[in-house]
């Protein structure tokens, strides 16, 4: 394996990868929308979720102001307008009025919801926290609805159309193939198996079995 040094600042994006969120928002008569990835559940108890906002942001603002937020989970159907809210600014256009995209009234918050998402969250504000040039916008869980294809304990993703959309970088998205179940076993020695020599063992043994039975089928056919 060949490793190579980067830059610092690439550790941000190899901690990326996870459900990119829509952040929506409204301040009195103004909506907005912007994609996050640096999102990250803080407490079970009460539940608290965080997203951190460059305080350059449109959305920064209407956070601080309206005190409330909701975070929509886009599939891949909205990866090209999940996009464009990144690259665009809710200061000199209404995002949502030129996407077109269909939005509906969430159950607690004023911020509206947009139709077609795998999920939803709705919060409000609980605290906020300066930290270098972004704001971490710590939210109660006030509501959380989601697709019952989609979610349930989990992420599901056999069906392609209902699985979260991730951001990798630039302007490289993914989703999620195989959902796999960790399983643990060790040795008798009490150490943790690899999956990889888990089922190398496993063929190994199943080639032995095989092999021994090809011989006593052998044996009893000299006999």
């Amino acid at each position: 394996m060949v490793r190579r040094s980067l830059e610092p600042l690439d550790a941000l994006r190899l901690l990326g990868g996870g459900p990119v969120v829509l952040v929506t928002t409204r301040w009195r008569d103004q909506t907005d929308v912007m994609p996050a990835i640096w999102t990250t559940p803080l407490s079970r108890r009460p539940p608290l979720v965080g997203v951190a906002v460059s305080q350059e942001r449109h959305t920064h603002d209407m956070i601080s102001f309206s005190e409330q937020f909701a975070l929509n989970f886009p599939g891949r159907d909205l990866l090209n307008h999940s996009h464009y809210f990144g690259v665009v600014s809710g200061r000199d256009v209404g995002k949502l009025d030129l996407a077109k995209l269909h939005t509906f009234k969430a159950s607690k918050v004023d911020a509206p919801l947009i139709d077609h998402c795998l999920a939803y969250v709705e919060c409000g504000l609980e605290d906020s926290l300066r930290i270098g040039d972004h704001t971490l916008f710590i939210g109660r869980v006030l509501v959380v609805q989601a697709d019952e294809e989609a979610f349930a304990e989990t992420w599901l993703v056999e069906d392609r159309d209902y699985r979260p959309l991730h951001y990798l970088g630039l302007d490289r998205y993914a989703i999620l193939g195989q959902r796999l179940q960790a399983e643990l076993r060790t040795t008798d020695e009490g150490a943790i198996e690899l999956a990889e020599a888990r089922d190398e063992r496993e063929r190994r043994e199943e080639e032995e079995a095989r092999e021994q039975e090809r011989r006593e089928r052998e044996g009893e056919e000299e006999a």
